[in-house]
C-alpha cells in the first residue's frame, strides 16, 4: 500500500511535544480528511502502528493512541457506506 498522507510523519512530530499535540493533530486530520475514504482508512492504520510503536515505551502514549483509533475505527464503522465501507475492512483487515 502506498500512503497518499503524511498521518505517520505528522504524529511523529507530535509525539515530541506530548499527549496534548497528538489529541490536537488527531483532531486536525481526522475533522479535515474524514470524508476521504482513503485518508481516514490511513489515519486509522496510522494510530494502529502507532499504538503498537509506544505499548512498552510509553503506555500513556499508546493509550491515547488506543482511545483516538477506537473512535476513528468505530466513526468509519458507522459513517462509511458501499464501497467505501468495502474498501475500508479490505485496507485495515
Amino acid at each position: 500500500m502506498e500512503f497518499k498522507t503524511t498521518f505517520r510523519q505528522d504524529f511523529s512530530i507530535a509525539d515530541r511535544f506530548g499527549v496534548e499535540a497528538v489529541k490536537d493533530t488527531f483532531r486536525r486530520a481526522f475533522y479535515e480528511w474524514r470524508d476521504n475514504v482513503e485518508y481516514v482508512t490511513e489515519l486509522v492504520i496510522v494510530l494502529n502502528w502507532k499504538i503498537w510503536e509506544y505499548y512498552e515505551t510509553n503506555p500513556r502514549l499508546a493509550e491515547v493512541y488506543e482511545k483516538l483509533w477506537r473512535k476513528a475505527d468505530e466513526w468509519c464503522k458507522d459513517n462509511l457506506v458501499g464501497d467505501d465501507l468495502r474498501y475500508y475492512y479490505e485496507i485495515t483487515d
